[in-house]
């Protein structure tokens, strides 16, 4: 590796799960990954093996399928752990063990209840416990922002000295500013007699906003990777966004004299992809991956724009992937244009048979709006996958009826475990009472969290996609439905979140580890 590459270690499918109701399932984590891969991000940290079977099946399906990223688990420095992420990680092309422990004197004092001798021993012995495994191991101390320096260069020498290759240094809690953090990288860079024998990473979370700043000033400071999340997603306020972190490396060249091997056109579709599956709507006026990211509004600013790019853009939207990659698809386009477009976009098929349902879809959908774009088969797709779950609800047929100074009342038909039933129900609103009618026969006894309403695309036949969020005895899943009929989309996101959240297929949320 070039001294000034920066590797990008992409934790999306990990902590940035962690955030509430962003749990997926493993078909949805595989397609997050071959996204990633295909934006050649470098490490995929995958899950948290130990987190639970399901965490443990998805890391071994990622390693099963994705060749070109190196495929990592998290594992806490035990022995349990650190087995059960090497059998995860037993399919790779490229493994990595990423263990850890806390280092600051409050969570070895009140959490570990370790001295911090103990501290080293242990980290000593779960990183020549995980090089048993595999040749690339990372180390991190956990709450590294609030750890004494001292202590820091002591357990990190010793972590060196017993295989690590890589050593984190994270700002669990989000307590660091740009120029103190800059400066304890250089320290520990300076101070440490073996630092030139492991790549030293940051992993910053956003509880200040400052996740992103501290992350470039690490790099400026000698840190050669950095641990990130599309769109920014993870627990509390978030990770440092890989879209800003890559954007900034590349525009910043200048400065910074540091590269990634990124592929930056494939940041829009991906961003577009996580927040389909997840749930969580990128804001309008986020970097790099917002609606607004390149808009100009002020006539100052497009007379600018229009004379010269450059007078208001620092990049070009091509080259994140506005615009890009628009390949249109109608009614008349056939079964290998749709399967190739699918295949550009890093989404495919376990057999002829899905292929085949989801062409159908394809064609329902082209009857309805003149022209598929990309994000139409992002959202078809994922309502096909959700369509393989075992259904214990199933839409029928529903009726919704508003009228001013009326109100509104929806009579809907379910199939429940293969028999019929009809209720109707009135509500403050057509999508309202269609929910209130669902859950009087389906008796959940779910919490609705959040309903969200996002146009897939523009025009007004636009596909709507609704996000429903239930929750349930500490059990929180996310159902998704698209159509171009909003109030039908509201009826499937609320129904694929029922299934969801009676199926065996869809794990708890981990809440597991915060690095």
């Amino acid at each position: 590796m070039s001294e000034n590459q920066v590797i990008i270690f992409d934790t999306t499918l990990r902590d940035g799960e962690q955030s509430p109701g962003a749990s997926m399932t493993r078909e949805e984590k595989l397609r997050i990954a071959r996204a990633l891969e295909k934006m050649r991000v470098d490490v995929i940290e995958a899950g948290f093996a130990m987190a639970s079977p399901g965490d443990f099946e998805s890391v071994k399906n990622i390693a099963g399928h994705i060749k070109d990223s190196v495929i990592c688990s998290l594992a806490r420095a035990l022995d349990a752990d650190i087995d059960r992420a090497a059998e995860a990680l037993k399919p790779a092309n490229s493994a990595r063990i990423h263990t850890f422990i806390a280092t600051s004197p409050i969570h070895m004092q009140y959490k570990l209840r370790m001295t911090p001798e103990q501290v080293i021993d242990q980290a000593v012995y779960a990183v020549k416990r995980a090089r048993n495994h595999v040749e690339d191991v990372e180390f991190s101390c956990e709450d590294a922002g609030r750890s004494e320096l001292d202590f820091l260069c002591r357990i990190i020498e010793a972590a060196i000295n017993a295989g690590a290759k890589t050593i984190n240094i994270p700002d669990t809690v989000g307590y660091a500013i740009p120029h103190q953090f800059s400066e304890t990288i250089s320290q520990l860079l300076n101070r440490i007699p073996n630092a030139d024998k492991a790549v030293f990473s940051v992993h910053c979370h956003n509880d200040l906003g400052l996740a992103v700043a501290n992350s470039i000033a690490a790099v400026a400071s000698g840190a050669r990777q950095v641990e990130c999340t599309i769109n920014g997603l993870g627990e509390r306020a978030g990770n440092a966004s890989l879209e800003e972190i890559v954007m900034a490396i590349k525009t910043r060249h200048d400065l910074l004299n540091v590269d990634t091997k990124v592929d930056t056109t494939q940041i829009v579709p991906t961003s577009r992809l996580v927040s389909s599956i997840t749930g969580f709507s990128v804001q309008p006026n986020k970097a790099i991956v917002g609606a607004n990211a390149f808009a100009h509004e002020a006539g100052i600013h497009q007379d600018g724009v229009l004379k010269h790019r450059e007078t208001y853009e620092i990049m070009r939207a091509e080259d994140v992937g506005w615009n890009a990659n628009k390949m249109v698809l109608g009614k008349h386009s056939g079964r290998n244009a749709f399967r190739a477009r699918l295949v550009e976009l890093g989404i495919e098929f376990e057999s002829d048979a899905e292929l085949a349902v989801a062409f159908g879809k394809f064609k329902e959908l082209a009857d309805k709006k003149h022209e598929v774009y990309d994000e139409d088969l992002q959202a078809l797709v994922s309502d096909t996958q959700h369509s393989e779950l075992v259904e214990n609800y199933r839409l029928v047929s529903l009726e919704a009826y508003s009228k001013t100074g009326e109100t509104p009342i929806a009579h809907v038909t379910l199939e429940i475990d293969g028999s019929e039933q009809t209720a109707s129900e009135q509500g403050d609103g057509p999508v309202d009472a269609i929910f209130k009618a669902i859950e009087k026969m389906a008796r959940s006894n779910a919490n609705l969290q959040l309903y969200s309403v996002n146009a897939i695309t523009g025009g007004t036949d636009s596909q709507g996609e609704v996000t429903v969020r239930l929750e349930r005895d500490g059990r929180i899943v996310n159902g998704s439905g698209a159509d171009t009929d909003i109030v039908i989309a509201s009826a499937k996101a609320y129904i694929n979140a029922l299934n969801l959240i009676t199926s065996d297929a869809y794990r708890a949320h981990p809440q597991a580890a915060d690095v």
